[in-house]
């Protein structure tokens, strides 16, 4: 007999709502058997409160930004862009404490759990204290991540990132940089201590900030120290026009073009944002097999621009979603703020459908981040499938948005016509994380986090 057995009248399998579902977890809470068309479950499975559909990865997250979310809205000068928004994230950047780290980022934790995902990869670049300091142990703002997230219950890919330099131009890093400041070496060993560190649902792979934060001599150091490791490799890349540009001053090509050309990308890598790609481009990432991290709450909030989804899509470039700066903490927004930006932008609906292929905005949304999440996330299995983590979400169907919609639509109601996701529960290796809305600790994290932002914010002010 399976460790657990969970039975669901409908479940999310291969791109399709699938009948009486009988879901078997073993003993190290992955699915060791789904089974559809089980019609009478067996007595000791476990009936869910509702449809069943995986869980997705949120394949970007910078969680010391969760306690800026929403303190950036007012315009003090004459024009406001990505640029100075940074200028105002680094305040918050240069004074968070490793204890403030955990704090706050296990609130965005068990709110990312609220909000339908149960990975997420921390793009990890506060390495040393407010002083640019090396800590005692170099990993301390790593584990405060990674204790965060189990804090939470939430699996963890944490990515260190390289970070050398201000700008293409600029050899060295910025006063308010300095608790940035890395190299190929400390990256491959923070990689390390979180792989071995013992902790539950924690894989780690690496990242480099961006082609202007990394000189090209230190990106192929940490390429030679990576080697042929079955690693998730992550970069922001052609956010902004103004790094577009400047890339093509000092080597005579877009970002992504000099990416592929000199660095040689393959299925590991992950391009973040690529929101300023041309056709060609986006040719040379489908052809070496990388993926890319759509942020689409955020890049309209720093006023980014929008991705080509339609040219992404056709060319079947994997396309992850993730929340960034955490102004949006659940993937039905994400979705819909991704299809809702071409429609403004083209003046049509249903950008991202295809049909004859999938005809359903939503659905085929859904499954590429499913797909390309787990790839960014580094786990070679993922979702409702044998062998992949126990995790999946259980559909409140009496929710706003879900209620006397027919079944067949219910996913394309969650991203179209619901608020947050109302979930009954959420599954992280075949355990109750959140049942109805409610995390157990949430009343511990909430006053931590509480706490942590009137310190934040009282030094501010």
């Amino acid at each position: 007999m399976p460790e657990q057995s969970l039975w669901a009248e409908r479940a999310w399998i291969d791109g399709r709502w699938q009948s009486s579902v009988l879901f078997e977890i073993d003993a190290q809470g992955c699915w060791s058997a789904i089974t559809p068309d089980v019609v009478t479950p067996p007595q000791h499975a476990r009936r869910l409160a509702g449809p069943v559909l995986p869980a997705l990865v949120d394949a970007h997250s910078h969680a010391f930004q969760r306690a800026f979310a929403g303190m950036s809205e007012r315009r003090t000068t004459e024009s406001d862009d990505f640029w100075s928004w940074r200028e105002r994230m680094y305040q918050v950047a240069l004074r968070i404490s490793p204890e403030q780290m955990r704090a706050v980022a296990a609130q965005l934790y068990v709110e990312l759990l609220r909000g339908g995902y149960t990975q997420v990869c921390e793009f990890h670049y506060l390495h040393h204290d407010s002083a640019g300091q090396a800590y005692p142990d170099p990993a301390t703002m790593c584990w405060a991540v990674a204790d965060a997230a189990q804090d939470a219950g939430i699996g963890m890919t944490l990515l260190p990132v390289l970070y050398q330099r201000a700008g293409f131009a600029q050899p060295a890093l910025r006063a308010d940089q300095r608790r940035f400041a890395s190299t190929p070496d400390l990256v491959s060993a923070l990689a390390r201590a979180a792989d071995t560190g013992g902790r539950a649902r924690l894989n780690a792979g690496v990242a480099i900030h961006s082609l202007r934060a990394a000189d090209p001599q230190s990106i192929r150091d940490l390429q030679r120290q990576v080697g042929d490791r079955e690693m998730p490799i992550h970069i922001h890349i052609s956010e902004q026009t103004g790094e577009v540009d400047d890339c093509f001053a000092t080597h005579g090509s877009r970002p992504i073009a000099y990416l592929c050309q000199d660095f040689a990308p393959d299925a590991r890598w992950q391009l973040v944002h690529a929101t300023h790609a041309s056709e060609r481009e986006i040719d040379a990432v489908a052809r070496c097999g990388a993926g890319i991290v759509i942020c689409p709450a955020t890049e309209a909030n720093l006023g980014d621009g929008l991705s080509d989804l339609s040219a992404w899509l056709r060319a079947d470039v994997p396309m992850a979603i993730g929340s960034d700066s955490h102004v949006v903490r659940n993937w039905p927004e994400e979705l819909r703020w991704l299809e809702y930006g071409q429609r403004l932008a083209l003046r049509k609906r249903n950008v991202a459908a295809a049909p004859g292929r999938q005809n359903a905005t939503a659905a085929r949304l859904f499954d590429a981040a499913l797909l390309a999440g787990g790839q960014a996330a580094g786990h070679t299995r993922w979702g409702l499938v044998v062998g992949a983590r126990a995790d999946a979400l259980v559909l409140d169907v009496q929710a706003p948005g879900q209620r006397g919609v027919p079944h067949e639509y219910q996913l394309d109601a969650l991203v179209f016509a619901a608020g947050e996701p109302a979930l009954k529960e959420v599954l992280v290796a075949g355990q109750v994380a959140m049942r109805d809305g409610r995390h157990a600790n949430e009343q511990a994290i909430a006053s931590r986090f509480e706490a942590a932002m009137a310190d934040l914010w009282r030094v501010n002010h």
